[in-house]
């Protein structure tokens, strides 16, 4: 089976993430597992979670996202945080064990047996000044990949808040800096990921007409009627920019009851939800996008180990051998081609 590049996990900011390299007990994605699961390549973020206050206490809540909305974020308090975890990013890179995604030549060589390629990015831009003083340094240091918001507002927008049932219309879109952030992402060469922007964000974003569209994870609301899932019409606007949707593995995400109940969430679920954005898009649209070690998943997945078990779940389900490599690797190596500017 087709070895695989994911579209996001959080494995950089788990609390274990000093035993990556060696392999962890608990969590989904380390380099052991990473190896044995043939996962050559994938979006590794940076993300801040908030902390913890009187009225905000994500931990005793065991929904997506904690007990919201999430408030704003301090940047200073960001931007230090972050770039401690890019940090480790860099040190892995520096001792040889992968290599951090700058060009799509990193990306050829983690798919013809160099070290895996993991691409730096940013969930919610709160390490970004307004003044996006700080993007160009950050693009020095390797950033590629960008979510102008998590599920909280933020100096560039507003993040979809977690709500089911609900649309992803709530609150209002970017703001005109973060209209200035993907216009100057586009530049530069950086994905400006839509996974967590609501449905006013996406719109500002389509109508900016800078890059093609990009949801590194999320399901389809069709299916899955969360706030988290992007509707027909925003599938539609990604396919008409050739942009990219890349499949949650999240239960809340992915089950019509919208319950996070990893036990009982069959993976052929991940397969409707690719099975509807390519049947409205087309294949070459649809990829990966675990969110491993930023959620729960199905227990019939169990972690990255399990992807394999899940690209054969795609073929039972009549896709062919060509379009299963495509959602597993050659998808998401065309779109960043094409965010980077090297298309």
């Amino acid at each position: 089976m087709a070895f695989f590049f994911d579209g996001h996990n959080d494995s950089l900011t788990r609390e274990d993430h000093a035993r990556f390299v060696t392999g962890r007990e608990g969590g989904h994605l380390d380099l052991p597992r990473m190896a044995a699961a043939d996962m050559r390549g994938g979006i590794f973020a940076v993300f801040i979670r908030n902390p913890e206050t009187a009225d905000y206490q994500p931990a005793k809540s065991n929904r997506p996202g904690g007990a919201g909305p999430a408030p704003e974020l301090d940047h200073g308090y960001a931007a230090a945080a972050s770039t401690v975890a890019a940090g480790r990013l860099a040190a892995i890179e520096a001792a040889g064990q992968m290599r951090i995604g700058r060009t799509i030549a990193d990306i050829d060589a983690a798919a013809e047996g160099g070290p895996p390629v993991a691409v730096l990015h940013l969930e919610g831009a709160e390490a970004i000044d307004a003044e996006l003083e700080a993007l160009d340094f950050w693009y020095a240091a390797g950033l590629r990949s960008l979510g102008p918001v998590w599920s909280r507002p933020n100096a560039f927008g507003h993040g979809v808040r977690f709500r089911y049932p609900s649309t992803p219309d709530i609150g209002p879109g970017l703001t005109d800096p973060g209209k200035q952030l993907a216009r100057r992402c586009a530049e530069l060469g950086i994905v400006f990921d839509l996974a967590h922007m609501n449905e006013a964000g996406f719109w500002d974003t389509a109508e900016l007409g800078v890059a093609p569209l990009v949801v590194s994870h999320a399901g389809a609301h069709a299916i899955c009627p969360n706030s988290r899932c992007i509707t027909d019409a925003q599938i539609d606007a990604v396919g008409e920019t050739g942009g990219l949707v890349g499949i949650v593995y999240a239960p809340a995400f992915l089950r019509p009851d919208g319950r996070n109940k990893p036990e009982g969430t069959p993976l052929d679920l991940i397969v409707r939800h690719a099975r509807h954005i390519a049947e409205r898009i087309g294949v070459e649209n649809v990829a990966l996008g675990s969110d491993f070690d930023g959620t729960e998943v199905p227990d019939a997945l169990g972690d990255v180990t399990g992807v394999p078990k899940l690209l054969e779940e795609f073929a039972k389900h009549g896709f062919s051998e060509a379009e299963i490599e495509a959602i597993a690797w050659g998808n998401w190596r065309r779109t960043l081609a094409r965010c980077w500017n090297e298309a």
